[in-house]
């Protein structure tokens, strides 16, 4: 069974592969932390809309779950190295979003304090009264795994972000045919990595 997909794929893979119901949210938490002048935030790394063809985008379904809970995002700074036509892009995007989303066609730089880390963008523009919520999924495992150790290892880092998904391309035999021969790590290396955002306080998830 992959540890960072629903259990439903044991029946059928080919369904449930992309299957969000697996995630589970404290929404009550969260709501706990907001004050009345905290921003929303959605950082989004891989942001490509029509990677899943005509199959529901998954950030946009986190934005939905997270919408009927009353958090709507103020700021989503969508990062994606493919090439796009922005308009598009913002064929795609919901009309609710747009005034929110920060479409930003370049590929994210694993670099601490580089202009193009997103990490950046949230040290130096948010505060931990803010809300912010990260997704990690650039299909290129080099750049990937310094971005998390960058967010577990960095106390500051770790006061502003609250939620974190990530798709970790780690080797394992049944996504192995997706993935290819891309992935790097193991499944307890990476298992070892989310437990520890989640004791240092981020709520950390897995990807589809």
């Amino acid at each position: 069974l992959p540890t960072m997909r629903s259990h439903k794929v044991c029946n059928n893979f080919a369904k449930h592969v992309m299957s969000m119901d697996y995630l589970v949210h404290d929404f009550y938490s969260m709501c706990k932390k907001l004050k009345r002048h905290s921003k929303t935030v959605f950082v989004d790394m891989g942001a490509s809309l029509d990677f899943h063809g005509s199959e529901s985008q998954p950030a946009i379904y986190i934005n939905k779950i997270y919408g009927k809970f009353g958090f709507n995002f103020d700021h989503i700074y969508a990062y994606e190295i493919t090439k796009k036509d922005p308009s598009n892009v913002f064929e795609l995007i919901p009309a609710e979003l747009q005034a929110s989303w920060h479409w930003v066609n370049v590929g994210v730089d694993s670099r601490p304090g580089s202009k193009m880390n997103p990490f950046t963008t949230i040290t130096n523009h948010f505060s931990p009264d803010d809300f912010v919520v990260v997704k990690l999924d650039v299909d290129t495992p080099a750049v990937e795994n310094l971005l998390a150790r960058q967010l577990r290892d960095d106390p500051k880092l770790l006061e502003l972000v609250d939620q974190f998904y990530f798709e970790d391309h780690v080797k394992q035999k049944e996504l192995k045919k997706s993935w290819g021969e891309s992935a790097e790590g193991s499944v307890a290396e990476s298992l070892e990595l989310m437990a520890s955002m989640r004791e240092k306080g981020v709520a950390s998830h897995y990807w589809p």
